[in-house]
């Protein structure tokens, strides 16, 4: 029996190191640096694994589900946000940068072994179900969620518009497990909304940023300037629970605002292709041959009085808009520390339409603060409510092998044993998830810029103060 593991060990070990020789000279070509030897006592006890389990597993396993499996246990045990895209993914992940695509509307991570929701996406099923930044999946249907990794759970989350899934979910401040069935649906997110508000102040509100985001932030912003004769007196850029999205959005919307060639965010990681600054030129916001969306814009756009509403689920592109127009004294932010998803993923695709989404810089705000595990901190922290009614408070830092803030290195992880006791809870037999009408009451969609929207209404207050000291 050895004899023979061993013999496939020596078969596969050869075969992967011509694998990985293969690929790391395509990943290398053209470039300077030299290709690293390959660990050869590290491929070899991988090979004995391999070996071993195609041997003596209790079940056949084929060659192509060891070697997918493999390449996802090494991208995600690296960080929350490298992954393994299988072909149904990476077609996936294509289709949503362009605003449509199938599913519930979350934006989710990965800590102690469950699913938790960084942010839901307006107007989508999870947001109509009053789901929040912070709650924890702990089952899927009649599946737990511990076991699965973050692509597993998150298929299983996937499906054909119409058809139901029911979720468990723990929140914070809650008794017990609450169930909630929603219906997938065809997602259409609508990147920008707007509204004239009362006394000549202005509501802009961007939702995710896409490859149309520029174009409809343009247009509402036109639209707004158009609706006050006299001009806006102020704005409010919401941002809050944005789970970002494209860099060319983020660097659009801080073209808006910001004098040209004025620097938005820059990057560092290993490589050359890793070190960028990207500034308010229109060749870093464009697809080549587009028409420059911002250069009709009203003058006063660049001038008039702001303030960017933040909270924990404003994360990525949110963070380097606000993160911009805070350096550069544009706008006062106000809110609650965003999340601190400050890492750049590269995506690069593979063979078979398959490809790996791999962490390979960290975004830096224009005074050089590091993004990542921190967040940008509010110029004057509201929380949602009068009464300081907030979420758990989800953050980057909060995330299992989150990467570290090179700039801060005493930002600490926050230990979080919530989700193991809702995980017992539930699975010692308390399939009731009764709940009492303040829980229920907690469950209601948010409405932005509604006559409820505490936030937003000290944000005018503030914008109301500063034109008052104008004058």
């Amino acid at each position: 029996m050895r004899s023979a593991l061993q013999k496939i060990g020596l078969l596969t070990a050869g075969l992967l190191a011509g694998v990985f020789v293969s690929l790391n000279f395509s990943a290398s070509a053209g470039k300077d640096a030299a290709v690293s030897s390959l660990p050869v006592e590290e491929l070899r006890s991988f090979a004995d694994v391999y070996g071993a389990i195609k041997q003596g597993y209790v079940e056949p396993v084929d060659d192509k589900t060891l070697i997918t499996h493999a390449i996802s246990g090494m991208l995600e045990n690296l960080d929350p946000h490298s992954a393994y895209l299988d072909a149904e993914a990476f077609k996936e992940m294509q289709v949503a940068t362009q605003g449509e695509f199938g599913g519930l509307g979350l934006e989710v991570g990965m800590e102690d072994g469950v699913v938790k929701v960084v942010s839901p996406i307006e107007d989508t099923p999870a947001y109509k179900a009053g789901l929040k930044s912070g709650d924890l999946i702990i089952k899927l249907d009649d599946t737990f969620v511990k076991g699965l990794t973050l692509n597993e759970a998150v298929k299983k989350m996937r499906g054909k518009p119409k058809t139901t899934i029911r979720l468990t979910v723990f929140r914070k401040g809650e008794s017990k497990p609450f169930e909630v069935t929603l219906t997938r649906e065809k997602i259409k997110v609508q990147s920008v909304k707007s509204k004239a508000l009362e006394g000549g102040y202005g509501y802009l509100r961007v939702t995710q940023f896409q490859e149309e985001t520029n174009a409809d932030l343009a247009k509402h912003l036109e639209k707004l300037m158009k609706a006050e004769k006299g001009g806006l007196k102020g704005l409010v850029l919401d941002l809050r629970n944005d789970p970002g999205g494209l860099l060319t959005g983020a660097i659009g919307v801080s073209a808006a605002f910001l004098p040209p060639k004025t620097l938005v965010t820059s990057t560092e990681g290993r490589t050359e292709d890793a070190k960028r600054r990207f500034t308010t030129d229109p060749a870093d916001y464009l697809r080549r041959g587009q028409e420059d969306y911002m250069k009709n814009l009203p003058a006063l756009v660049k001038t008039v009085p702001m303030v960017v509403l933040v909270n924990g689920g404003s994360a990525s592109a949110s963070e380097i808009v606000s993160g911009a127009l805070q350096d550069h004294k544009r706008a006062i932010i106000m809110g609650t520390q965003t999340f601190g998803k400050g890492s750049v993923q590269t995506v690069l695709p593979l063979s078979n339409n398959t490809a790996i989404k791999l962490t390979t810089a960290r975004y830096y705000t224009p005074s050089g603060r590091s993004i990542q595990a921190k967040g940008i901190t509010p110029d004057i922290v509201v929380e949602e409510s009068a009464n300081g009614k907030a979420g758990m408070g989800l953050r980057e830092a909060d995330l299992e092998r989150h990467l570290a803030n090179d700039k801060e290195k005493n930002v600490a992880t926050k230990p979080d044993s919530d989700a193991d006791k809702a995980h017992e809870k539930d699975k010692a037999g308390d399939k009731k998830n009764k709940t009492d009408d303040s829980d229920e009451n907690t469950r209601k969609p948010f409405e932005y810029a509604s006559k409820d929207d505490y936030q937003l209404a000290q944000a005018v207050n503030l914008l109301k103060a500063l034109q008052i000291l104008k004058r």
